[in-house]
């Protein structure tokens, strides 16, 4: 009313009328900003407002955010997992990697980040459970931030996306001006060596490192009877099912496999929505945890409905699915995927009181994604954790965690295809290595023996093909040594390819742990390289006697029943393996109140 008396008078006095034009205008710019001031970027343009972002979607991306975690993973088709088209590894035609990898160790700083912030007003319903609306946040990033890539400013800027209805999070991304260089790309800082990861073991062996249990358990009693069984298990020279050589003592393995199959109970934890938990892969690099997981739930002899029963916990999610699912591509951070995980344990441990009566002791993952130590840090921090990257750089426990053999599965439904290899006295290739130049050691290892040598077979990439791959199968079965060299990370699914093919593998990868390493000597049935003596590589096969290879080449074929996925478990078989190593680690590890 006071303004509408005060243009009276202007109007009556005569003063010109552009003087009351500026004015209006000034009040309503002035207005427009209280208003809406709050939706305006840096640069002048609008935020979408929470009603508006729904009717720009596309109906498919409105599907996406109401259906969330209705994806039915069992009814894809056969390449669901192998399609690079959204930056994931291609698992048909590349052996081990990506075709865009990316070191998130090296990315995640304050140049380079995701910044998650909350806002007020959030409209999601309380029913929901909380790892269901962490999906569906982390859903809403993707939308958004795939929506909007083309939208990134120029170096040091930074875009909010929009807000979405019954979203509760702002995603910013800052663009770095300076690209780090990733540390696959780069040797490792330190470097310990097998018998120093002897030492280690034997050190964690004496004194375990985890904490007492809050109260004590009947479980706890029992698996400290069984420790000292296997400490003074009857002594094993000769058995009909196991090779003693290839391991450290076969004595005590063979008690506490016994022990395992006598008293062993897991309770495989009911939580968790596919296809992140209980949803395996069985082909390709992951298929490790993928064919573990599907033989764990379907297993009736070692699983119990009633976790007062149990000595050991699985969390059965897939590291695999969870990046799948959940990692918004070229965002260079993986932060929500550790976010997911720790929500999920803190259900766990809200719900159940078993997990804090030990810090999580007795529980245990099992994970072959590269980006998994990094993911289960701190909150699953003191968990059994079965590893293929098992780098104890990056913080991998001997004597506590396990390593997973990484299994290349070709064929679901025939694991076993193409098993076996020449004997020794055809094999007429001293070393074959072929793949693609993943990280910095392969690179180092072709510039040195690629076209040098006619008994050194060094190729990078084979071409794509049914052929290509014939060709290279033949030449792993042809081979005296089988190269296997370390990629992005630590682990590489040759080792157990060499095995697979009867081919002694040859290990160049420094902090690396072999599988099953706190049960087997290694150097029974490989060779371990260190990374600097690539030059010396072939005066270090041929140093190794005739007669000392045909012995290592034996136990590569007694090894690797050990090694080998069953649709039905069998006695030994690398299921087995991988649930005593976790049984065993614990027995060894566990305390009284």
């Amino acid at each position: 009313m006071e303004i509408r008396s005060e243009l009276r008078k202007v109007s009556r006095s005569g003063k010109p009328t552009w003087a009351v034009l500026v004015a209006t205008l000034a009040l309503t710019h002035i207005l427009l900003l209280l208003s809406y001031g709050r939706y305006l970027l840096p640069d002048g343009r609008r935020l979408k407002l929470p009603n508006e972002h729904n009717a720009l979607m596309t109906p498919s991306q409105n599907a996406l955010l109401r259906n969330t975690l209705a994806v039915n993973v069992s009814a894809a088709p056969t390449g669901f997992l192998e399609n690079n088209g959204s930056g994931l590894r291609n698992e048909t035609e590349d052996d081990e990697g990506f075709v865009e990898i990316v070191d998130f160790e090296s990315f995640e700083d304050v140049n380079d980040s995701v910044i998650v912030k909350e806002v007020a007003g959030n409209n999601e319903s309380d029913s929901l459970f909380p790892l269901e609306k962490n999906v569906m946040q982390n859903q809403v990033q993707n939308v958004s931030l795939q929506s909007h890539q083309n939208s990134v400013l120029s170096g040091g800027s930074s875009i909010a996306a929009p807000i979405l209805e019954n979203s509760s999070l702002i995603v910013t991304k800052k663009v770095s001006k300076k690209k780090k260089k990733m540390r696959c790309d780069l040797p490792p800082k330190t470097v310990t060596t097998i018998d120093e990861m002897n030492r280690i073991l034997t050190r964690h062996r004496r004194s375990s490192r985890a904490m007492r249990p809050r109260w004590s358990s009947r479980r706890d009693e029992e698996m400290l009877a069984a420790r000292k069984e296997i400490e003074n298990a009857p002594v094993v020279t000769i058995d009909r099912e196991l090779y003693p050589p290839i391991f450290r003592n076969v004595s005590m393995f063979k008690r506490s496999y016994e022990l395992m199959e006598r008293l062993l109970k897991v309770y495989v934890y009911k939580e968790g929505s596919r296809p992140i938990f209980h949803t395996p892969i069985l082909k390709g690099l992951y298929a490790s945890e993928g064919w573990f997981m599907k033989l764990m739930e379907g297993n009736k002899r070692y699983t119990v409905k009633d976790p007062r029963r149990a000595h050991l916990y699985y969390m059965p999610f897939g590291a695999r699915m969870l990046e799948y699912t959940l990692y918004v591509r070229n965002s260079h951070n993986r932060t929500n995927l550790r976010q997911f995980l720790k929500e999920y344990t803190e259900h766990i441990s809200s719900k159940y009181p078993f997990f804090n009566r030990t810090g999580g002791a007795d529980h245990f993952l099992v994970a072959c994604h590269d980006w998994a130590p990094y993911e289960t840090r701190h909150h699953m921090e003191h968990c059994i954790k079965a590893l293929c990257n098992a780098d104890v750089t990056a913080g991998f426990k001997i004597g506590r965690d396990i390593s997973l053999p990484e299994t290349y599965v070709r064929a679901a439904k025939n694991p076993l295809r193409d098993l076996g290899g020449k004997p020794p006295s055809q094999r007429r290739i001293l070393a074959f290595y072929a793949g693609s130049m993943h990280g910095y050691l392969r690179t180092i290892l072709l510039q040195h023996w690629k076209d040098k040598d006619p008994d050194m077979r060094i190729y990078g990439r084979m071409p794509p093909g049914v052929a290509s791959k014939m060709n290279y199968i033949e030449q792993m079965k042809s081979s005296k040594y089988c190269l296997c060299p370390k990629g992005h990370e630590v682990n590489s699914p040759r080792v157990v390819e060499s095995i697979f093919y009867e081919c002694v593998p040859v290990i160049i990868s420094d902090n690396f742990v072999p599988p099953f390493f706190e049960v087997l000597d290694w150097s029974a049935f490989s060779v371990i390289v260190a990374e600097k003596d690539i030059p010396r590589l072939k005066e270090i096969l041929m140093s190794i006697p005739e007669e000392k290879y045909v012995k290592m080449q034996m136990a590569v074929r007694k090894a690797q029943r050990h090694f080998l996925w069953h649709a039905e478990p069998e006695r030994y078989d690398l299921f087995h393996m991988v649930l005593h190593s976790i049984w065993y680690n614990r027995v060894f590890q566990v305390k009284r109140r």
